[in-house]
């Protein structure tokens, strides 16, 4: 599937700002990061700073993205799903701002709850090692 760069930074960046909802980045949220960052085919050293600085930097704007299209929200929300679950703790604010941004991309609400069920029947498996974010192509 082809995805713009605008989506792609989109992507990681919406990301980040999921793994900064607990107020703390774990070394698997880490690692998932620095893997989807290198999927969407960003800079090892850039993803890392982005991460370093994701906590406190008081510029990034904290609203849900907004996807070109409905299938990059889908294939966004459950990576998203997959990394809150990833640390072992999913916290209530981190699935709030997943769900805001299936809504604010036109996701209904039997999808999401779909891309809930597959998201948590990884969990545990192993499988949540693979993203959506690795079926991406661009130019």
């Amino acid at each position: 599937m082809k995805i713009s760069l605008i989506d792609r930074s989109l992507y990681l960046k919406g990301l980040m700002l999921l793994i900064r909802k607990d107020r703390e980045i774990r070394d698997e949220e880490r690692n998932v990061m620095l893997c989807i960052g290198k999927m969407l085919g960003f800079d090892n050293g850039f993803c890392e700073k982005a991460i370093d600085d994701i906590l406190y930097n008081k510029y990034v704007v904290d609203e849900p993205p907004h996807f070109s299209n409905a299938d990059v929200a889908s294939h966004f929300v459950l990576d998203a799903l997959r990394i809150a679950i990833a640390d072992g703790e999913v916290h209530e604010k981190e699935v709030q701002w997943v769900k805001a941004v299936a809504v604010a991309n036109g996701i209904e609400e039997e999808l999401f709850n779909g891309v809930v069920a597959r998201a948590l029947a990884g969990a545990g498996t192993g499988t949540q090692g693979t993203f959506e974010a690795g079926r991406f192509e661009w130019d």
